[in-house]
This record gives C-alpha cells, structure tokens and sequence, in this order.
C-alpha cells in the first residue's frame, strides 16, 4: 500500500489579486454640504447681497453661474465646477474663497467635492424646503409677527421693528412702513442702531442650525455686511461707543464681538456657563458687559479679550434666575473710581460706569461695573439697588437718555406689562392697554415716548411721564 500525496496550489496563487478602491461615502447635501456653505459662504451670497452675481442659498442657485459666466457646480463633474476651484488651497495656503478669511478644511473641501462627483444630489426632505424668502418674494404673514426686539435711530426719525426673515422699518411721524430689511436669518432676536444712526446691525439666525450678524444701511436697504457665527441664534448685540465693533451673546455660552466693517472676530470670552443674552459696552468702550442664563453678569477687557470679573455675586441663591438684558445709564460728567489690583493691595482707576439688568425673577437691580472693595464671600458689594419686581420674566431694559429713568417690560401667562422706573427713587409708573406679553423696549432719543411690543405684533407707543397710549400699530407688512 502507498499514500499518493495530492499538492494543492493555495487559491491566491491560482488567482489573479484584484483590489477595489473603497468608494467615498455618500455625502448629503442637507445634512453635510447645506452648513459648511451657511457658516462660512451665505453672508456674501445671498439674495440680499449677492457677489459675483453668484447666490448660494439654494440647491437651484448652486447650479448656476456667476458674473464670470462659470457655473459654479456641475452635478458629476469637480473639475468644470468653478466653485471647486474657488475653494481649493493654494501652494501658499489660501484660497480665493471664502474671500478675506481662512481656507476651508480640508475635511469640508472633500466633502464639497466628493458630493459633486456624486452627482450633487439635492436630498432636501420635502418638510424642509420652502419658498425662497428675498427682496423679490418678501415673507408674506398669515398673521401679525411675534416681535422680539425694537429700536429707535438716534435722530428719533426711524423705528425699526423686527418680523420673519426681515427688519421693518417705520417713520415716527406717520408711523409708515419705509423699508423691509429681508436677509436669511429666519429669526431676528435683537437690533441697534450704530452711534451715528447710518448703519443698523441685527443679530439672529436660524435656531440650531446657524447664528448671523447682519449690518444694513436702511436708508437705500443695502446689507453692508452678512456675518455667520455659530451654529445657533444670536442675541443682545451693541455697538461700540467708537460704532467700529460689534459684540452679542452666543447659545454656545460665549460672548463674542466681530469689526462691524469686516465681519473678522476681535474677541470671544467662553467663561459664561450658559446661554448668553445681553451685551453693552463701557461708556469709554474698554469693557463690554454680558449677562446670561447662568445668573450672572461678566465684565471683559475688550483689548486683552481678558475676563476681569462677575460683577454680580457669585454666591449662589444670591441671584434667583437667569440674566437676559442689560443696559448702560447714560452719565453728563466722565466719573473715575479706584479699583483695587489683586496683587499687593494697589488701586488703579477705571471710569465708573452703572448698568440696570433683569432676568427671570422680575426684578430690576442697577449695578456698578467695577469692584471698589475686595471681594468677601456672599458679598454683592456691586449692587446699588434693586427696584419693584415685575409680573413674570423681564425680557429687555431701556435707559433714556441722560439715564434718570429706564424702562422695563415683563411677561406672565400670557400677559405683560411695561413700566417707567425712576432709577434714583425707584418710583415706578405702568403703561396702560398693553394686550399681550411684552419683549421688547426701547426709549425715543427725545424722551417723548417709548415703544414696545411683543407677542401679538402690536407696537405700543407711550408717554413715560403718564403711562398713558399715544399710539399704537400693528407691525403687518401686508396688510
């Protein structure tokens, strides 16, 4: 007997090797490509403001060509599409686009790239798209606006109102509808006026999915600048007092400010510990004030981008809810006071300002900025004084102009209410017939009136002395 011994040649040997290249997954255009072009492309291309003659806020613009006469995409081909070369990273490491600021990532690029060799596929979920909302198909309301925020020019001639993807902006002799200011923000959540009353500068977004600064200039309703910030709604912007910064709370519990010309960011303070709402500069433009959800009030140095110190106590239970506005009192006369260093017991003067804020609880309290005394635990050595609560939370503040009274308006189970404090004695006077919960307040320049509005989209006009109703209307474009 014998065993024949079979040699069987391993199947790889036999067999030619064939390695397939592993496909790029299938990029979404809503879920991937949509928020890289809204964070870092749609300020400068949108209907509103439209450079190159190349608009991005659509799947059907993208397609499209420019002022150049390139198409910016075309679905299966990167290489004939002008937008991928617009965004490709040079030797030098920049790019033409996005125009004045950094490159995209790389990560983002190949996302761009690999969705337009994919065919550029618009997955838009039919619960999603919506009619393009611009200048030539301005919203159109079924119903009066929520108003979250109004605003008086300087010269008192303009109020500016806020409604659904726009700015309304009235004359305060008529009270006539002048000029819709429509950009992509679907909610503005606070406006102001720049010192010299040329420009107005709205905060917003869309809520969670981005944040925008928008300048305008209302007079000719030219958008002078469209500044994407996060990825959530803005809130509670000022201007500096030299009208050359922007600043504004964000949802990522930072305050930031951005150069009102050129949209660049100058400053980003992250020591909040939720949402921040309210900002205001000092009366000499060296520190911004911020107030948020986490019941407290911050002061930054502005050069530095340092945070000083909570101006508030920081004991809790001292505070019993979340800030959400803040205004500045208005002072004749330049003050200094001596603040001491936290090293070797040395003073040094800042210029004394003072700031009303409110918040959940209801209830006004006016503070100074800096710290005269060193700090003691459960101390609120900032605090001047405190004012009759409001019904409910209050949504804004408002100084008049030489800052011997503010406004305040409050909301509680669908009702509101506006009042007139004295800011020396506190005495306090409620405006009459106001129909609805109220967020917003703002104080006419001359002292003649205030105005206010809120959740059923009627603007109020009050006399400050009386509390009586001077006039009122509805902020209903299509009336």
């Amino acid at each position: 007997m014998f065993c024949a011994l079979v040699f069987v040649a391993p199947l790889a040997a036999a067999l030619p090797l064939t390695v397939r290249a592993e496909e790029p997954p299938k990029v979404s255009y809503y879920k991937d490509v949509r928020p890289v072009f809204q964070q870092h492309c749609n300020g400068c291309h949108q209907p509103a403001k439209p450079l190159g003659g190349y608009v991005m806020t659509t799947h059907a613009d993208l397609l499209k060509a420019g002022e150049r006469e390139k198409v910016g995409v075309v679905p299966g081909k990167p290489a004939q599409s002008y937008l991928v070369e617009q965004i490709k990273v040079h030797s030098n490491g920049k790019a033409e686009m996005p125009k004045g600021r950094d490159p995209l990532g790389a990560a983002q690029i190949k996302l761009i790239t690999d969705w337009i060799a994919q065919g550029a596929v618009d997955d838009t979920p039919a619960s999603a798209k919506a009619a393009a909302v611009d200048a030539s198909n301005p919203p159109k309301y079924s119903a009066p606006p929520v108003v979250t925020a109004v605003a008086f020019s300087p010269d008192g001639a303009q109020l500016a109102v806020t409604g659904y993807h726009e700015v309304l902006i009235y004359d305060t002799t008529e009270l006539k509808l002048r000029s819709r200011l429509i950009g992509i923000s679907e909610r503005v959540q606070s406006l102001a006026f720049s010192p010299d009353g040329k420009k107005l500068a709205a905060v917003g977004g869309a809520p969670g999915r981005f944040g925008e600064v928008q300048v305008w200039r209302p007079g000719d309703e030219k958008l002078l600048l469209s500044a994407p910030v996060t990825f959530d709604t803005l809130y509670g912007v000022s201007w500096s007092p030299d009208g050359k910064t922007l600043a504004f709370g964000c949802a990522d519990n930072t305050v930031r400010a951005i150069d009102a010309a050129s949209g660049k960011q100058t400053l980003q303070m992250g020591t909040h510990s939720d949402w921040v709402l309210g900002t205001v500069f000092s009366q000499d433009g060296a520190h911004l004030i911020s107030v948020g959800r986490d019941m407290s009030m911050k002061l930054t140095e502005v050069e530095t981008q340092r945070f000083v110190d909570n101006v508030t106590s920081i004991t809790p239970g001292a505070l019993k809810g979340g800030l959400i506005t803040v205004d500045r009192r208005p002072v004749k006369e330049r003050r200094v006071t001596k603040v001491p260093q936290d090293e070797g017991g040395k003073f040094i003067e800042k210029v004394y300002d003072e700031v009303v804020v409110a918040g959940a609880d209801g209830r006004p309290r006016l503070y100074k900025i800096h710290r005269e005394v060193k700090r003691q635990i459960g101390d609120d050595a900032n605090k001047i004084r405190e004012y009759e609560p409001l019904p409910g939370r209050v949504s804004a503040v408002a100084f008049n102009s030489d800052g011997s009274k503010f406004a305040a308006c409050s909301s509680l189970d669908g009702k509101g209410e506006v009042r007139v404090y004295d800011s020396t004695s506190g005495a306090k006077v409620v405006c009459e017939k106001v129909t609805g919960p109220v967020y917003t307040v703002a104080w006419q320049p001359d002292g003649k009136r205030i105005a206010s509005a809120g959740f059923d989209g009627t603007v109020w006009l009050h006399d400050p002395a009386t509390g009586k109703l001077v006039n009122s209307f509805v902020a209903l474009p299509n009336k």
